[in-house]
């Protein structure tokens, strides 16, 4: 069985994640520690105590999510004494996610990532006034059909299909106006469900060009190594493993669509069969049942799930 490891993004956050890891194994602890060190922050308690509302900050919940994949990575590495390579064939990972890919695949160091994360939280929320945009979730109908509605939706302002999550499942993103505009069109042709999401930017389009802007910045003073497994890059769902081409996608990633369903397919198409989504929530394992239903699915965040999962791969 060809295995992917995947990893979740911003949706996941939940209060008290990460807790019983932390208190299970000392190798999960030390990466707490480790991203609490990077930030001069203890963002820890606020991911175990809350309150929720600071949980949900972008700036504090992308590297939150990070931390809890990774801590059940180092798990899995230093208790387990499982090398990522030898039991996956692939890594990839949902916006966020995908930093934590590159973190696992060994292409970036934990305090990197956390302060890379942190950034690039805060450089998204400042991209946009509160207020201005907005994003809204498109059920029931294809990606070709809400791209049609996003670009139908946009006249002046900016309206784009930022995340093609599953069959059926598209995300758009843009102008507060425009986004309504999308709703109403989506309803009008028959999705399903056509909501606003509570999000406090409007992610993955071009109003966050200002973002990409600091992210270039940002990641031009970050040491990248090859990863020693492919990392199935969101902005072109095929595999990456130069430095330099890493760089350059999470930097097109701010601005471009979160292509998870293509993603999917790609690696199924090139041998995957199996997808054990690691860190908080089974968000990404639903995701993937849904876009193939032959795909065998798992999520790993609980000290009894890494466990089973070391057995596993043990053999």
């Amino acid at each position: 069985m060809t295995r992917a490891f995947v990893f979740p993004g911003q949706g996941s956050q939940f209060i008290g994640m990460g807790k019983d890891l932390a208190d299970a194994f000392t190798d999960a602890k030390d990466v707490f520690e480790m991203v609490d060190d990077a930030l001069s922050q203890n963002l820890s308690k606020i991911m175990w105590e809350g309150p929720e509302s600071d949980l949900n900050l972008t700036e504090n919940t992308q590297p939150a999510l990070m931390a809890v994949s990774m801590a059940v990575v180092n798990v899995l590495k230093k208790q387990g004494g499982i090398k990522i390579e030898d039991c996956c064939a692939f890594v990839a990972g949902h916006s966020l996610g995908e930093y934590s890919a590159l973190t696992a695949a060994g292409a970036l160091e934990i305090a990197d990532t956390a302060r890379l994360l942190k950034t690039r939280g805060q450089a998204m929320q400042a991209a946009v006034p509160v207020g201005v945009g907005a994003m809204a979730a498109i059920l029931g109908l294809e990606f070709e059909e809400v791209k049609a509605i996003a670009d139908q939706a946009s006249g002046d302002e900016v309206c784009q299909a930022a995340n093609d999550n599953s069959v059926g499942q598209v995300v758009v993103s843009g102008h507060k106006g425009a986004v309504e505009a999308a709703v109403a069109l989506a309803t009008e042709r028959g999705a399903k469900k056509a909501v606003t999401l509570p999000v406090s930017a409007p992610f993955h389009c071009s109003l966050m060009a200002p973002a990409a802007q600091k992210m270039a910045t940002a990641l031009a003073d970050t040491n990248i190594r090859p990863p020693c497994v492919p990392v199935v890059a969101n902005v072109t769902a095929q595999a990456v493993t130069e430095p330099a081409d890493i760089r350059s996608l999470l930097i097109d990633q701010i601005t471009g669509a979160v292509r998870w369903r293509e993603s999917v397919i790609w690696m199924k198409e090139n041998g995957v069969s199996e997808a054990v989504e690691l860190g908080a929530g089974k968000v990404l394992a639903g995701l993937v049942k849904r876009i193939d239903r032959d795909i065998a699915t798992s999520s790993v965040g609980t000290p009894e799930q890494i466990e089973e999962l070391i057995t596993n791969l043990r053999g």
